[in-house]
């Protein structure tokens, strides 16, 4: 089974890292990271780099896709016509076509969320709806078919456990799970805006804005990457961002 991981500059190191652990271990499985070029990318940190194995030239017919997110390059990557494309190539014949955190907004971009439930960050929920999508604000793991959307980055440990289970059975998945230690116990609860204290959410937007995209660069990268990347849309249908989505 081959198990392709997008990697782009500026993505979070833990959405393709947290899943990598686990899925690394199903039965047979071939873990490429794919990329525009092999090499290193950095991410988000400007600190980590993280490895291209394979281009997407290189790899047409993965079994599973997985798009992590980012924070200040999610627009970028949803504008690159390389990834949007190889997307809407690779998703024809995957068994499963996966996202991770901001990663959501990107498959939104190839055109694969239109009319589709999903979910994302907590911060980029409106986003995803301006793309077509249907946000599921308070769940953390979406499937719509073969499309799996997990909410914000440690999210993607949980998609990863879930895939696990799908393909190779229940058991299989608890294994790891054990193996890993996978056995959340946060000394604080405040990890959904529904559990948070109003000054400790207000602290996280303002987080969250410096290092997500503003509004004025979600409407350039939405207009950039649904015009050049995703097919033209029935007359009448014209994609509009909706001013404050974001």
């Amino acid at each position: 089974m081959q198990i392709a991981i997008v990697l782009y500059p500026g993505m979070t190191a833990l959405d393709a890292i947290g899943p990598y652990e686990i899925l690394r271990f199903l039965p047979d499985a071939e873990i490429r990271f794919v990329g525009a070029e092999t090499g290193p990318v950095l991410t988000d940190s400007a600190v980590l780099a993280l490895g291209v194995t394979h281009t997407f030239a290189q790899t047409p017919r993965p079994d599973v896709v997985l798009v992590p997110g980012s924070g200040p390059n999610t627009a970028t990557a949803m504008a690159d016509r390389r990834l949007t494309d190889w997307l809407r190539q690779v998703h024809e014949t995957t068994a499963w076509t996966t996202s991770v955190c901001s990663g959501a907004l990107v498959l939104a971009a190839a055109g694969l969320l239109d009319g589709r439930p999903a979910t994302t960050h907590w911060i980029a929920q409106g986003a995803l709806a301006a793309f077509g999508a249907q946000p599921r604000r308070d769940e953390r793991i979406v499937r719509s078919e073969r499309i799996i959307t997990a909410a914000g980055v440690s999210a993607g440990l949980d998609l990863a456990l879930w895939l696990s289970g799908e393909i190779a059975g229940r058991d299989h998945a608890e294994m790891i799970q054990l193996y890993i230690e996978y056995d959340p116990q946060p000394p604080f609860d405040a990890g959904h805006p529904s559990k948070a204290r109003e000054e400790i959410f207000d602290r996280a937007k303002r987080l969250g804005r410096q290092i997500a995209m503003s509004p004025g660069e979600f409407r350039a990268a939405a207009t950039v990457a649904w015009r050049r990347a995703v097919s033209p849309r029935p007359a009448g249908r014209g994609f509009r961002v909706r001013r404050g989505s974001v």
